[in-house]
C-alpha cells in the first residue's frame, strides 16, 4: 500500500530537518545564554544595560566554543542567536517581534508551545513559541519580579504591566493544568483622528457631534460594550471635548486612558502584597477623586461598589463625568449598573439605587465588535425613568446591510428620530444646540 507519492516523502524529509535545524539553534542559544549568566558572577552584571558590551561577550564566548569544541557557527546563526539572546535579556524573549506590529492587539500565550495573536481583529496562530515550561515561566518570573511580584502554587495569577504600557495577565497551574498561561494586552500609542474614526464605520458625524457637544456640555455618560469593542478608544476621543480649563482626574486598574487634554490626573488602584495587605481598590480612588478638586471624573471601567460612589458623584456636581461598563445592549447597561450598585455594602433600596441611575446619567452608548474584526458604535440613547422603571431611549443605531460574498460587514448609521430630551438642558446653559442633522429633520418634515 502507498502513503504517500515521492514528493511528499520530499516534503516529510524537509521538514524534519527544518525541525532539526530548530532545535538545534533552541540548544545552542540556551547553552550561549546560560554561558552568558554565568560570565556575569564575576561582578559584570553591569554590561546588560550596554548592548555593544553584550555583543561583544557573546563574540567572546562563541569564540571559546569554537576553540573548545571545534563548534563552527555560520554568520546567520551568529545574528540569530544575539537578536534572540537581546531579546531575552530585554524581558520580552520570543514574543519581542510580536510587540513590534502595530497591528497586534492582544497576545495570547497558551503554554509554551502555542501563542496566538489578534491580528486586525481576527485571532491567528503563530510559530513563536518557548523552548519548553521553564523557559516561558522564567520569561514571566523576569516580568513580575522586576515588580516586586512573585509567582507560585500559592500565588498562581498575577497582573503586571509591560514597559510600554501594555497589560499582562498570567495564570499557572493549578489553576491551569495546561501550563502557564499568559495574555497580553497591547497598549496603542497612536490615537485615531475624529475624520479616521468617521471614516472607518466606527461612528457617524451625527452622532460624533452629539456626543461632542454632550460632554462639552457636562452630560454624564457611559459606555458599554464587550472586551476589546472600543470603548477606550471611544472614550479617549470624547475626552477632546472636555474644555481645557476643567480638572480631570481618571480611575483605573491599569493604565490604559491616554487623553488628549492639558489637565489630567490619572490614578491607578493597586494589588495588595502577598500577605493581602496594601490594596487600594477603584473604590477608594472615586472616592479620593471627591477630594481633589475634579471637574470631571473618568472611571475606565466600573465592576463593582463602585458604582455606588460613581453614581453619587455623578449626582453632587461632576457633571460631564464618563465611565465604562461590561454590557450586551443599552437597557442592559441600566440593568448591569444596577446590580453592581446593589451590589455594594451601601445597604440602599432598589427603588433609589434607580433614582440615583436616572438623575446621574443621561447617555449610553454601546460599542460592538463583529465576527469580520470591525468596530462600531451600534446605538446610542437617551436614559429615562417612568415611575421607577428605567428604560432607554434609542436615538442612533447601526443598520446591518445584507451580508456581502467577503465577509465584511457593513450598513449604516441612522438617527431614529426620537427627540433628544437632554438638548433642553444643555440650551439652558447657555450652548448652542444646532447639530445638523436636527435641522435636515426638521426642514424635511416641512417640505
Amino acid at each position: 500500500m502507498m502513503f504517500g507519492s515521492p514528493r511528499s516523502v520530499d516534503k516529510s524529509k524537509n521538514k524534519a530537518a527544518s525541525n532539526s535545524s530548530e532545535d538545534y539553534q533552541r540548544r545552542l542559544r540556551t547553552f550561549v545564554h546560560k554561558r552568558l549568566i554565568d560570565s556575569l558572577d564575576d561582578g559584570g552584571a553591569d554590561i546588560l544595560g550596554d548592548i555593544e558590551q553584550v555583543r561583544d561577550r557573546l563574540a567572546d564566548i562563541l569564540q571559546d566554543l569554537e576553540e573548545e569544541r571545534g563548534l563552527t557557527v555560520s554568520d546567520s546563526q551568529r545574528v540569530q542567536l544575539e537578536q534572540e539572546i537581546l531579546e531575552e535579556l530585554g524581558g520580552l524573549g520570543p514574543l519581542a517581534g510580536l510587540m513590534m506590529e502595530d497591528d497586534i492587539t492582544d497576545i495570547m500565550v497558551n503554554g509554551p508551545h502555542e501563542v496566538w495573536v489578534d491580528r486586525g481583529g481576527q485571532l491567528q496562530k503563530t510559530a513563536v513559541r518557548f523552548d519548553d515550561d521553564s523557559h516561558l515561566r522564567r520569561f514571566l518570573d523576569r516580568i513580575v519580579g522586576a515588580q516586586g511580584r512573585h509567582l507560585d502554587a500559592s500565588n498562581p495569577m498575577v497582573d503586571a504591566r509591560l514597559a510600554d504600557g501594555s497589560r499582562l495577565h498570567a495564570v499557572i497551574p493549578p489553576l491551569c493544568a495546561k501550563g502557564a498561561i499568559v495574555s497580553i494586552r497591547r497598549f496603542r500609542c497612536e490615537q485615531l483622528d475624529e475624520a479616521q474614526l468617521v471614516e472607518s464605520g466606527f461612528l457617524s458625524q451625527d452622532m460624533l457631534d452629539t456626543l461632542k457637544l454632550a460632554v462639552n456640555a457636562g452630560v454624564n455618560v457611559v459606555v458599554a460594550g464587550s472586551a476589546a469593542a472600543g470603548k477606550t478608544t471611544l472614550l479617549n476621543l470624547l475626552s477632546k471635548s472636555i474644555p481645557e480649563n476643567q480638572r480631570i482626574v481618571t480611575i483605573e486598574e491599569t493604565a490604559e486612558l491616554r487623553l488628549s487634554h492639558p489637565h489630567v490626573i490619572p490614578l491607578e488602584s493597586r494589588a495588595g502584597n502577598m500577605e493581602g495587605r496594601g490594596s487600594i481598590s477603584l473604590r477608594e480612588l472615586v472616592r479620593t477623586a471627591l477630594r481633589m478638586r475634579a471637574d470631571r471624573i473618568i472611571v475606565g471601567e466600573v465592576r463593582g461598589g463602585e458604582v455606588m460612589d460613581m453614581l453619587q458623584a455623578m449626582n453632587v456636581g461632576h457633571e460631564g463625568s464618563l465611565t465604562t461598563v461590561h454590557a450586551n445592549s443599552l437597557s442592559d447597561v441600566l440593568r448591569r449598573l444596577e446590580s453592581l450598585a446593589l451590589m455594594s455594602d451601601a445597604d440602599i433600596p432598589r427603588e433609589s439605587v434607580r433614582e440615583m441611575i436616572a438623575s446621574a446619567i443621561q447617555l449610553v452608548v454601546h460599542v460592538v465588535r463583529f465576527r469580520d474584526g470591525s468596530r462600531r458604535v451600534v446605538s446610542m440613547g437617551e436614559v429615562h425613568s417612568n415611575d421607577g422603571e428605567l428604560g432607554v431611549t434609542p436615538l442612533f443605531n447601526f443598520k446591518t446591510a445584507a451580508a456581502e460574498q467577503d465577509g465584511v460587514i457593513r450598513g449604516r448609521h441612522e438617527y431614529t428620530g426620537a427627540p433628544i430630551h437632554f438638548l433642553d438642558h444643555v440650551a439652558a446653559r447657555g450652548f448652542s444646540v444646532g447639530l445638523p442633522f436636527l435641522a435636515s429633520e426638521v426642514n424635511g418634515a416641512l417640505d
